[in-house]
């Protein structure tokens, strides 16, 4: 997929994702080992956008596993065709055909419904799988990774083991706001991804807010530190620094100064809570709408 970290920084430069040295050697490595990547941090840094700048580089399918409360193997594997398969057996009754007969003939590639953990298993093609905010399911789903994650097939009861024959590239990513089992850490290589450096996040805003003026880029990415710097809520993400970056090219705003940045705080502050906090430290003016 890729010769060199180097290569992998390049590469993903040309989607829009800049990525610095540790998440470059990262991805590098998990490329030439097959190995999953789990990816921790805030929320908004550029985890699930790590996965599709490396699909959209390497020219790879984007298969998305979205994880939730309540996902179960039925969501993340596969399932059965239920209603299908009722049909045909209503339909084989009609015939008389024997149940042995019929229960080899329900049980097929024809009433399989592939969910993202089998899909990718399956693809022939090179593909990125992506299982976005692991930490939201309950700890039994983990199991359900694990044989994926290990050894990259899915054991179907009635059908047999599938076995990947081109492993996909797995970015598996965690906001932490619970601890993954060590089962699966053990699994994957492990980034960290936080906040970028003042300078760093300039050149996100410059990349993907296009037309922007440097100074103007400067005094977001500033404010936003500044922000981040008291006891929020909820700190501005980077990606909320790009939303703001691209509210104020669209309100034509050149400068961010106080008046400009209580009314459009909103951007990136979503609680209340927040708000008052950052017009206080800050001696924002109240916000006129």
């Amino acid at each position: 997929m890729f010769n060199s970290p180097d290569e992998v920084a390049q590469a993903l430069a040309g989607t829009g994702y800049l990525a610095d040295s540790a998440t470059a050697t990262t991805v590098f490595l998990a490329a030439s080992l097959q190995r999953p990547i789990l990816v921790e941090g805030p929320a908004g840094v550029g985890k699930t956008e790590l996965a599709k700048a490396v699909a959209q580089a390497s020219g790879s399918e984007l298969i998305r596993l979205q994880c939730y409360e309540g996902l179960d193997e039925a969501r993340a594997l596969y399932e059965w065709n239920y209603k299908k398969q009722l049909l045909r057996i209503q339909s084989s009754t009609a015939a008389s055909s024997s149940w042995e007969q019929t229960h080899d003939d329900i049980f097929t590639e024809e009433f399989l419904l592939t969910r993202p953990l089998l899909s990718a298993i399956r693809r022939d093609g090179p593909t990125v799988l992506l299982i976005d905010e692991a930490d939201k399911t309950d700890v039994e789903v983990e199991a359900l990774l694990l044989e994926v994650l290990s050894e990259f097939q899915v054991t179907i009861p009635e059908l047999g083991t599938v076995t990947a024959t081109r492993r996909p590239f797995v970015v598996v990513t965690s906001n932490a706001t619970r601890e993954l089992s060590e089962a699966l850490k053990r699994r994957c290589l492990y980034l960290h991804i936080g906040y970028p450096a003042p300078e760093r996040e300039r050149e996100i805003v410059l990349a993907r807010v296009p037309g922007i003026a440097a100074e103007l880029a400067e005094q977001v990415v500033h404010t936003a530190a500044a922000l981040r710097g008291l006891e929020l809520k909820k700190a501005p993400s980077v990606s909320e620094t790009i939303d703001w970056a691209r509210t104020l090219l669209a309100l034509g705003v050149d400068d961010l100064d106080d008046a400009a940045t209580a009314r459009t705080l909103g951007v990136v502050l979503k609680h209340v809570s927040d708000h008052e906090r950052a017009a206080k430290e800050l001696g924002l003016p109240a916000a006129t709408g």
